[in-house]
C-alpha cells in the first residue's frame, strides 16, 4: 500500500498548498477537518500527521484542537503555525499573545540541529520564512528543544526527535519560504520514511480498478463541458468501461470560438466514446435576455444547464450513474464549509446542485486530484497537449466576461475578440507562462474616430494573469509593442469594438473571474 500524509485542516486559506508539496515530493496526501473522527485516522493509517495554520487563537476556549488520537499514533508529526501551537499547547507547553506580530517576510535563525532540518538547514545559518502569527510559543512541552528562533518567535522552530514531534511557526508551504518545499520532502521521506512512489501512473490504475468495482456492468453519463476536468474524467472512465459511458455536451452558446466543433471532433471522431450533443444555445440566451445582475446569470445558468442535462440523460434511460470532474479542491471546499461530499455538477459554473429526483449515483475519479495533477494525468492518458494546457475557464463561460446583460451579439464580438487576443499570445510563445488570459466586453461605449468616421462602439478590456496554484494571481508584463498590435488586430478585425485597454490589477485569493 502507498504511504500517506494526514492533514488536517484548522481553516488556513493556503492549507492545500501543504498537501500539493508533499504530492510533489511523491507522497500522497490528503487534507481532512481538524475534528475529523478517531475511526477514520485510524482508517486512514497515516505514515505521518501535518496540522496546518489557522484564523483561531490556541488561548481561546472554544479554539480548535487536534484529536488526541493523533499523538498516539506513535508516526512523526510536524505542526505549522497554528498547529504548532495547538501541538505545544496540547501537549503541556503554552502560548501568549504578542505586541511583535510576524506578517510576510521574515528571518528564521537556526540555532540547533535536527531531523527536520539535516542536510538543508545548518546551526548558526539565517533563512528567509514566510509568516503570518500573532500568537506565540513562550514555554515549549517537556521532551521538546528549541531550534530556531525569530524575531518575534522565540521558539519559531522546535523538536522532540524521540517522538518525532516537530513544529515550525512560520509556512513552508508557500513559495515564499524559498526552502520550504525541501523542508517538508525531508519531513514526509527523511523523518516520516515515506517511499515516495506515488505516481501518476500508479494513479491511472488504481482509479481504473476502482471504476470498475464501483459501475460493474451498469452505465454512465458524464457531463462534458470540453475543459480539461471533464474531458480527463471522461477519457478515464471509458478506459475503465468502454461503451458503457455516454457523455452530454451541452452547447449553451457561451463557449470559445471553435469549442463545441473541437468537443464533437475530440469525443467522436478521436477517442470514439458514445457523445449527446444538445444544442441549447438559443434556449440559454433567451432565460438571459434582460438579465443584467451577476449572481442572477449564473443561477439561471446553472438552473436551465441541470434542466437540460437532466432531460439528455432520461433520454438515454438505465443509466446508473453521474461521472464528473470534481477536483479535490472542490471536497475539500464543500467538507470545510457544508459539511458534506461534493454533488455540484460541474460544466461552466458551480451553481445548484444534483437534484435528488435524478437518483444517480456519483463518479468522480478525480476527486482526490489537484489541477496540475489533472493536467499530468492526462499526458499519461494521452490527450493532445492543447487540451491539457489549456487556460482555466471558469464559471458560465463569457457570462461572466460580459457585464451586464448578454446577448447573442456581445457574444460574438467577444468570441472574435478573444480569439484574436489568444492567438496572438501563442504567435508570441507566451501561452503556456500565463495561467489565464481572456478578453471581456465592457459595459461602456466610446466615441472614437475611425478613418474618416466617428464611431461609438464596445470597449474591450484585456486580461492575462500568471498563478501557480489559482488562488492568487498577478498581470501578465506584456511589452508595449505586443499589445499595441493586439489592440489594433482587435479594432481593425473586429466589428463593434473601437477601444481596447489591458487590466493590470492582481487578483488575491479567490476564483480568478472577472464579475
Amino acid at each position: 500500500m502507498t504511504d500517506r500524509v494526514l492533514i488536517l485542516d484548522f481553516g488556513s486559506q493556503v492549507t492545500q498548498l501543504i498537501a500539493r508539496r508533499v504530492r510533489e515530493s511523491g507522497v500522497y496526501s490528503e487534507i481532512h477537518p481538524f475534528n475529523v473522527s478517531d475511526e477514520t485516522i485510524r482508517a486512514f493509517d497515516p505514515k505521518a500527521v501535518i496540522l496546518s495554520g489557522g484564523p483561531a487563537s490556541v488561548r481561546t476556549a472554544e479554539a480548535p484542537r487536534a484529536p488526541d488520537t493523533v499523538f498516539k499514533l506513535g508516526v512523526p508529526i510536524l505542526g505549522i503555525c497554528y498547529g504548532q501551537q495547538t501541538l505545544c499547547a496540547q501537549l503541556g507547553g503554552e502560548v501568549e499573545g504578542s505586541e511583535h506580530q510576524e506578517f510576510g517576510r521574515a528571518f528564521l535563525e537556526v540555532t540547533g540541529e535536527s531531523a527536520l532540518t539535516e542536510g538543508l538547514w545548518r546551526p548558526g545559518e539565517r533563512h528567509q520564512v514566510w509568516m503570518s502569527h500573532g500568537d506565540r510559543v513562550v514555554r515549549l512541552p517537556e521532551g521538546f528543544r528549541v531550534v530556531g528562533t525569530s524575531e518575534g518567535a522565540p521558539y519559531a522552530m522546535f523538536a522532540d526527535e524521540e517522538r518525532r514531534f516537530y513544529g515550525v511557526m512560520f509556512h513552508p508551504e508557500v513559495v515564499h519560504t524559498p526552502d520550504g518545499a525541501r523542508l517538508l520532502a525531508n519531513f514526509v521521506h527523511g523523518v516520516a520514511g515515506c517511499a515516495g512512489d506515488w505516481t501518476m501512473a500508479a494513479f491511472r490504475q488504481q482509479e481504473l480498478d476502482k471504476v470498475r468495482a464501483q459501475v460493474g456492468d451498469a452505465r454512465v453519463v458524464c457531463g462534458l463541458s470540453g475543459g480539461v476536468d471533464s474531458s480527463v474524467a471522461a477519457v478515464l472512465i471509458h478506459e475503465a468501461i468502454g461503451a458503457q459511458l455516454t457523455c452530454i455536451f451541452v452547447d449553451h452558446g457561451l463557449l470559445r470560438a471553435g469549442e463545441a466543433e473541437e468537443v464533437v471532433e475530440l469525443f467522436r471522431g478521436h477517442y470514439n466514446i458514445p457523445l449527446v450533443h444538445r444544442d441549447a444555445r438559443a434556449l440559454f440566451l433567451g432565460k438571459l435576455a434582460g438579465i443584467a445582475e451577476p449572481e442572477a446569470k449564473r443561477k439561471i445558468i446553472g438552473g436551465t444547464f441541470i434542466d437540460v442535462f437532466e432531460e439528455e440523460a432520461g433520454k438515454l434511460g438505465g443509466a446508473e450513474f453521474l461521472a464528473q470532474g470534481t477536483l479535490y479542491p472542490d471536497v475539500i471546499e464543500s467538507v470545510s464549509f457544508t459539511g458534506g461530499p461534493s454533488v455540484t455538477i460541474k460544466s461552466h459554473h458551480n451553481v445548484g446542485g444534483l437534484p435528488e429526483r435524478m437518483n444517480m449515483k456519483l463518479v468522480e475519479p478525480l476527486r482526490e486530484l489537484f489541477k496540475d495533477e489533472v493536467r499530468a494525468l492526462g499526458r499519461e492518458l494521452g490527450l493532445p497537449q492543447s487540451l491539457i494546457g489549456r487556460h482555466p475557464f471558469p464559471g458560465p463561460g463569457l457570462a461572466i466576461r460580459i457585464p451586464g446583460e448578454v446577448t447573442a451579439e456581445k457574444c460574438e464580438i467577444l468570441r472574435k475578440a478573444d480569439a484574436i487576443y489568444l492567438d496572438e499570445i501563442r504567435k508570441a510563445g507566451l501561452y503556456d507562462a500565463i495561467w489565464q488570459a481572456f478578453a471581456v466586453l465592457l459595459p461602456v461605449r466610446t466615441v472614437g474616430v475611425m478613418g474618416d468616421a466617428r464611431s461609438y462602439d464596445h470597449v474591450c478590456a484585456l486580461r492575462a494573469v500568471t498563478s501557480t496554484d489559482g488562488m492568487t494571481a498577478d498581470s501578465y508584463p506584456f511589452d508595449h509593442a505586443f499589445l499595441a498590435m493586439t489592440a489594433t488586430r482587435i479594432i481593425n478585425e473586429v466589428r463593434g469594438i473601437n477601444r481596447v485597454v489591458y487590466d493590470v490589477t492582481s487578483k488575491p485569493p479567490g476564483t480568478i473571474e472577472w464579475e
